[in-house]
């Protein structure tokens, strides 16, 4: 699939992006522009900033220079504005932030209530049709604690669903999981990214990323090195630093 044309603006766009922390330039002079259905991974050794990358685009992480944009909208610094670009944009992190007290049904329900105003019966409608897509209904009545670390991971991605997102966020999703429950949530990934949801990935899941990735972004020290389509990255990497990075993780 190719990039964004002229013809329509890129959902997100980050325009020479700085972040430091303390005296770590941890994003330096970031330039990525998303196309709206386009599904792009981000890959990279630990600390690269590939994280903070992802944090960035919701304002989870403010940047020291540089615009994001969203739509066409900057990203707002705070306030009622930048809530409602939240809901615009879900997110799924290592860390399944699910309500104890709260059944997976509720759990799925409680945005669309309090952000966007929706009845009861109608965020449990959605709420129910969503869990039934990630494969987990039958648990709708159970807590999280009862539930796998899979499972949790997937309750997590319908209540981000749920929000009716324009774009989603993985910010390395399955890196908690066992390594039998990574395959349940990457089938969910998957799925959504056949179904047209933009998605941006941050991910050590190679086979994800050469599956379903329209592109795959290589971070490394805080710069982007460099940006192909799948088959060529894993094949044929321009960059001595993603050579390397490749050399050291697809050999096992």
């Amino acid at each position: 699939m190719t990039n964004a044309t002229n013809s329509q603006q890129p959902l997100v766009k980050l325009t020479d992006v700085n972040k430091h922390f303390g005296s770590l330039h941890v994003l330096q002079d970031i330039n990525l522009e998303v196309a709206k259905g386009e599904v792009v991974v981000v890959v990279g050794p630990s600390g690269s900033g590939k994280s903070t990358l992802c944090r960035t685009i919701n304002r989870l992480e403010t940047i020291d220079s540089g615009s994001i944009t969203i739509d066409g909208q900057e990203l707002p610094e705070e306030g009622r504005a930048l809530a409602k670009l939240r809901a615009d944009v879900g997110m799924v992190f290592q860390s399944f932030n699910l309500f104890a007290h709260k059944t997976i049904l509720e759990n799925v329900m409680l945005g669309p209530i309090k952000v966007r105003g929706a009845k009861a019966a109608d965020a449990k409608t959605e709420a129910l049709t969503l869990l039934e897509r990630v494969g987990i209904a039958a648990q709708a009545d159970k807590y999280p604690a009862q539930l796998s670390g899979g499972q949790q991971q997937r309750v997590a991605i319908a209540r981000s669903l749920a929000m009716r997102p324009k774009i989603m966020l993985f910010d390395e999703p399955t890196s908690a999981l066992d390594p039998e429950m990574i395959n349940e949530v990457l089938d969910v990934m998957e799925g959504l990214a056949r179904d047209g949801m933009t998605m941006i990935a941050v991910t050590h899941e190679m086979g994800f990323a050469r599956k379903a990735a329209n592109r795959v972004v290589f971070m490394a020290d805080g710069v982007i090195h460099e940006i192909q389509e799948p088959e060529p990255f894993f094949t044929a990497p321009k960059t001595e630093r993603a050579r390397d990075f490749l050399s050291k993780i697809l050999t096992h």
